[in-house]
């Protein structure tokens, strides 16, 4: 979901979308893979086809991962392998296996983030022939725009998900806080609630995936488009204004790492499995992280188990600027897409109409992942978190739909600068400096 390889894209690989479209050379962008299928469904041409499948990293539940195997044996009478992907390491591997008909995955699941890149290289295969039957219209838009080149659909949502505020009711209450109704008071609330040993707000200071909402809440962007060029707007007056909230924000109530970005803060939330009291009062995180945050009952497979317990713990959307309003924050989630490289088109499709089913679409849901046609997101159900999930994703953002960000967020690029912004840095000169460097590869 929206992670970064662990060496980034190293650009004598991948200098934005160039160099990969260079090993994409004579992919297919018209719907035909290397088999030479037809577009659309050949139901015929499935016929025990052996295929492959990347997830990345471990959101995909077991049992949803199990449904596919079996419903793909049924309708093609052929074996679907799925193989999960770390997310730190997945941009490599796609780099190096995509443009390989050997050894491609025939679909493969793609931070929503980095589809622009691959999309306009030539990666995957245009799936607007068969777009209407998988949910046209009524898959989550925003998905589909970065997935999209030339009005064709080349990588589609497989499930969004959104981030929102878990707190510990009991430390806010006995500090006399309540639920904060603006960005403003949010910001003050957690800082009262800093003390030795505990963070008010636990955020890493390299953070950006979450640190943006202070930016997109103040209504600035990470980039702009003027014509067909992009530019990094980080020195823009609305992003200086969230950039120096984060920081103010950073020292004021967490006593996280500069150096930590993507993380595990619900760890920080909850007492230890000893009874040590938690090291932090609220943290912001994906909708399903609440199946980690309780009180522990004990060890299952070598991990804990936690129990939600609603005198302890509660959840609410990140406040806006405006009083009542919900900050955008960043969507995470994932697009899916089958590799141009692929010869087995037939069974890739096929793969895809089962996981654009309305089954799995609802089992999606009932998991806590938000399904990609949005006719199913009441599937997530009724509870306090599925309407945070569902308010925070309302006005959510994804990063810019342009053909080098893949490379900007390989090269960790916003890890550094939002770590030196959170160490106390000139906010202005680190983001003239920043705006820099993203503009020398964002546009591919």
């Amino acid at each position: 979901m929206n992670r970064t390889g662990k060496r980034g894209l190293a650009l004598s690989a991948l200098a934005g979308a160039s160099a990969l479209a260079i090993a994409l050379t004579g992919c297919s962008s018209s719907g035909t893979g290397a088999s030479g299928e037809a577009s659309g469904f050949d139901t015929g041409a499935t016929k025990s086809q052996d295929i492959t499948f990347w997830v990345m990293g471990g959101d995909t539940p077991e049992e949803l991962r199990d449904y596919l195997v079996k419903e793909y044996k049924s309708a093609t009478g052929g074996t679907l392998t799925i193989t999960q992907q770390d997310w730190g390491d997945a941009l490599t591997k796609l780099t190096n296996q995509l443009p390989d008909s050997k050894n491609t995955p025939d679909v493969t699941e793609i931070g929503n983030t980095w589809s622009p890149t691959f999309t306009t290289a030539g990666a995957f295969t245009d799936l607007s022939p068969i777009y209407q039957d998988l949910g046209g219209d009524k898959l989550l838009k925003s998905f589909v725009d970065v997935g999209t080149v030339d009005g064709k659909q080349y990588a589609l949502p497989y499930y969004f998900g959104s981030r929102y505020i878990t707190y510990r009711k009991d430390i806010w209450q006995a500090a006399g806080l309540s639920v904060p109704t603006t960005l403003a008071e949010f910001n003050a609330s957690v800082a009262k609630l800093k003390t030795a040993g505990q963070s008010g707000f636990y955020i890493g200071g390299q953070d950006w995936r979450n640190g943006v909402s202070w930016i997109f809440a103040n209504g600035g962007e990470l980039a702009k488009k003027s014509g067909d060029k992009w530019a990094s707007s980080l020195s823009d007056a609305k992003s200086l204004e969230g950039l120096q909230q984060f920081q103010d924000l950073f020292e004021n109530a967490s006593d996280a790492p500069v150096t930590e970005n993507d993380s595990t803060p619900w760890v920080n939330i909850n007492n230890d499995k000893n009874g040590a009291a938690p090291t932090a009062a609220t943290i912001i995180a994906p909708g399903w992280a609440h199946w980690s945050v309780g009180d522990y009952t004990g060890d299952k497979d070598g991990k804990e188990v936690r129990e939600w317990n609603d005198a302890t713990f509660g959840v609410f959307p990140l406040p806006g600027v405006e009083a009542g309003s919900v900050a955008p924050v960043f969507a995470g989630g994932s697009n899916i897409a089958i590799s141009a490289k692929s010869t087995k088109q037939a069974g890739a499709k096929e793969l895809l109409r089962i996981i654009f089913s309305d089954e799995y679409q609802q089992m999606l849901g009932k998991n806590g992942l938000g399904p990609a046609n949005t006719d199913f997101v009441s599937s997530l159900g009724d509870d306090q978190f599925a309407k945070a999930l569902i308010d925070s994703a309302l006005d959510s953002k994804l990063t810019p739909a342009a053909p080098g960000w893949a490379a900007v967020e390989g090269q960790k690029i916003l890890e550094e600068f939002f770590g030196k912004v959170a160490d106390g840095g000139d906010v202005k000169a680190l983001a003239k400096e920043y705006d820099a460097k993203i503009d020398a590869i964002i546009n591919g």
